[in-house]
């Protein structure tokens, strides 16, 4: 009976051990997505009426790491041209290593 109720123990520890390191990774999750939509600027006055392939709402402009995306107003949809999905994973891949370079090698 003391081996049973040990067992359970040791159980439930390793439960609250997991849920902690789930809601750490989580927490940790929700920063990273923030940090990166805050990298997500709306370009204003674009002269452009283009409609979402998807529900055909008015698709807004923005840019992300020196990409235009297209974002649905209604259903939120990111579209890009060809290449600029690649474009945006080579930046983010890079990590503040690249991009210290990127400034360095562009700079006027």
């Amino acid at each position: 009976m003391v081996e049973d109720e040990k067992d359970k123990f040791g159980e439930t520890l390793k439960l609250l051990e997991r849920a902690k390191e789930d809601i750490y990774f989580a927490q940790r999750d929700r920063e990273l997505i923030e940090k990166l939509r805050s990298q997500l600027k709306r370009v204003e006055n674009t002269d452009n009426e283009l409609h979402c392939p998807k529900c055909r709402g008015l698709l807004e402009t923005y840019t992300f790491q020196g990409v235009i995306l297209d974002r649905c107003q209604n259903c939120g949809g990111i579209w890009m041209d060809k290449g600029e999905l690649e474009g945006v994973l080579a930046k983010v891949a890079r990590g503040p290593l690249g991009a210290r370079l990127d400034k360095v090698v562009t700079k006027d």
